[in-house]
């Protein structure tokens, strides 16, 4: 693009100086010389000094314009062809899985770091973690399924590891394993994690003694920031449909999650408490499932709200449900009714 610029710009410019440069070329009636000096001025001015106007005044950054060559997108590209040609390049599939995380092209990201895995004979924890989070990414609720089985494969190799210890914490808790659970975040906080990790660590520790009002998971509040992020939630009002009403056991757990349909992944913030209806429930930061994650002004949220008939964070078939569209920092306490069951 730039070169065809270049080229054109270059002939209007030849073309120019030639319709200039004739008449002072052309020989005189009068027999004297023909103008040579003034020509080659003539000349100098319009290709140099058009050439220096044009960099001068226009808005292309022409320092900045070979940079597009190391954008993400780019560099996973070249990396992408290198490896064609050097497939047991253990650490360029590592590093390829890791900038098509950064791009959020998750399913790239897995087949790279699975051909880490195959290259490693299953032995790396960041190939293995990397297909994991990979997978969780598109859906948390794989967990439950392929995820949580590769993130048990990263515990027998490392059972210390921070990342495979807090993923099998939660997938602990997805199956209701609450013992194995609690064990996992007891050894976490023993690894002196970050205040933000050992914040929810300890809240979901005080949610597995059975404190009902705890968040889901939360995410540290102690910062300034932090505490701003905490000025938009989601307030909602929850009752049960007639007819679901008798489906709702005694002593029955309710989930209130809320996840953005266009970013897969955990929900941006989720609570866990006694399925008794009518009941009003706030989300805010303090309710995330991930420090990354959590509500904001502006975003538009899906609020589901489930009764956990296995006792579970995810979804099983059977589960009442209801949900509603809120806009965050725009809409007020809406109603959910829960009035349908999951498939």
């Amino acid at each position: 693009m730039i070169l065809a610029f270049v080229l054109i710009a270059g002939s209007l410019a030849a073309g120019a100086a030639v319709l200039l440069l004739l008449p002072l070329m052309r020989q005189r009636a009068d027999s004297r010389p023909a103008a040579g000096v003034a020509a080659a001025i003539v000349m100098f001015a319009l290709l140099f000094g058009g050439a220096g106007l044009y960099a001068a005044f226009s808005n292309y950054s022409w320092v900045a314009a070979p940079e597009a060559g190391r954008t993400p997108a780019v560099m996973a590209a070249k990396l992408a062809q290198r490896l064609a040609d050097t497939p047991g390049d253990l650490e360029g599939w590592l590093l390829l899985g890791r900038t098509y995380v950064t791009l959020e092209q998750f399913p790239l990201a897995s087949r790279a770091y699975q051909r880490a895995d195959r290259i490693a004979n299953g032995q790396n924890i960041e190939a293995i973690l990397g297909i994991a989070e990979s997978i969780l990414a598109e859906d948390f609720d794989q967990l439950r399924g392929g995820a949580g089985h590769l993130v048990e494969r990263a515990l027998l190799l490392q059972p210390d590891n921070p990342k495979a210890l807090l993923y099998g914490a939660f997938g602990a808790m997805s199956r209701g394993e609450t013992d194995r659970a609690r064990d996992r975040f007891t050894r976490m906080l023993a690894l002196n994690p970050p205040p933000q990790i050992r914040d929810i660590v300890q809240k979901q520790l005080a949610a597995l003694e059975g404190a009902p009002s705890e968040p889901l998971a939360a995410a540290a509040t102690g910062t300034p920031a932090e505490q701003g992020k905490g000025a938009a939630k989601v307030a909602v009002h929850v009752t049960v449909a007639p007819s679901i009403a008798a489906k709702v056991p005694a002593g029955a757990l309710l989930f209130i999650a809320a996840r953005d349909p266009a970013q897969p992944g955990p929900p941006f913030a989720a609570k866990r408490l006694p399925a008794t209806f009518p009941v009003d429930v706030e989300l805010s930061a303090a309710d995330a499932m991930m420090p990354s994650r959590a509500i904001s002004a502006g975003q538009k949220l899906e609020i589901v709200a489930r009764v956990a008939l296995g006792g579970t964070p995810t979804a099983t078939s059977g589960d009442p449900f209801g949900q509603v569209s809120y806009h965050v920092g725009k809409d007020g306490r809406l109603n959910i009714v829960i009035d349908r069951l999951a498939p």
